[in-house]
């Protein structure tokens, strides 16, 4: 049975996070108060879209929230957002939550209240989920095409050999991409010019048979 998730607000971001997820399987609820973007969402195929307030628990019952196995928020209001999650894991008993905030200090108090994870970029979301299995048994090897692709975190220590180094600098295999970086309360999508600096953590995508090749050129072991 494929694994329920629930999307709360962010118009654009709820556009390219369904693709994501449809695309790996989820089936997809959206709620948004906009009734023009409803409509728009609603064109999005194999997504379940409804119009109203996600912070009201009538409208989380139509969006089936008591099955429903990850919320997450992605308002532009941090406070929305954390209403949402509260009501989601209290009340609906939601396994996971997600929470988008624009204040990274209120990270710390978005976990204390029970949210699963708390991001400042819509970018990290899905790394969040496959990384940290926020899905149960979620594969760390996706099947593409005739190949498999390996998705890996890789750990920045002082004794890494790219330690300080630019991404441009770096000799990565061309089967071997840096996604993500996570950095403190950032969430950074690195570009030629990013630096790696100790305590970092890399999220490596890679072909399978280059992944042990990947780890060994950034970790050094």
């Amino acid at each position: 049975m494929n694994k329920k998730i629930l999307l709360v607000g962010g118009f654009r971001k709820a556009i390219s996070l369904t693709d994501s997820l449809i695309k790996k399987g989820y089936k997809v609820t959206i709620i948004n108060e906009d009734y023009e973007k409803c409509l728009q969402l609603a064109k999005i195929k194999g997504v379940t879209v409804i119009n109203g307030d996600g912070t009201k628990p009538y409208i989380l019952e139509e969006a089936d929230a008591d099955s429903t196995d990850i919320a997450i928020a992605l308002t532009s209001d941090d406070a929305t957002n954390l209403i949402v999650s509260e009501l989601c894991k209290k009340k609906y008993f939601v396994p996971k939550t997600v929470a988008l905030v624009g204040d990274p200090d209120k990270t710390d108090f978005f976990h204390k209240m029970g949210v699963n994870s708390v991001v400042c970029a819509i970018s990290a979301i899905t790394s969040i989920i496959e990384q940290n299995a926020i899905v149960e048994q979620i594969s760390k090897s996706i099947p593409i095409g005739d190949g498999r692709v390996s998705i890996a975190e890789v750990e920045i220590d002082n004794n890494s050999p790219v330690l300080d180094k630019k991404l441009w600098e770096i000799n990565l295999p061309k089967e071997v991409i840096i996604g993500c970086i996570l950095r403190s309360n950032q969430n950074i999508i690195p570009k030629g010019d990013t630096r790696i600096i100790c305590g970092d953590t890399l999220i490596v995508i890679s072909s399978a048979d280059k992944e042990n090749e990947a780890i060994l050129l950034l970790a050094g072991k």
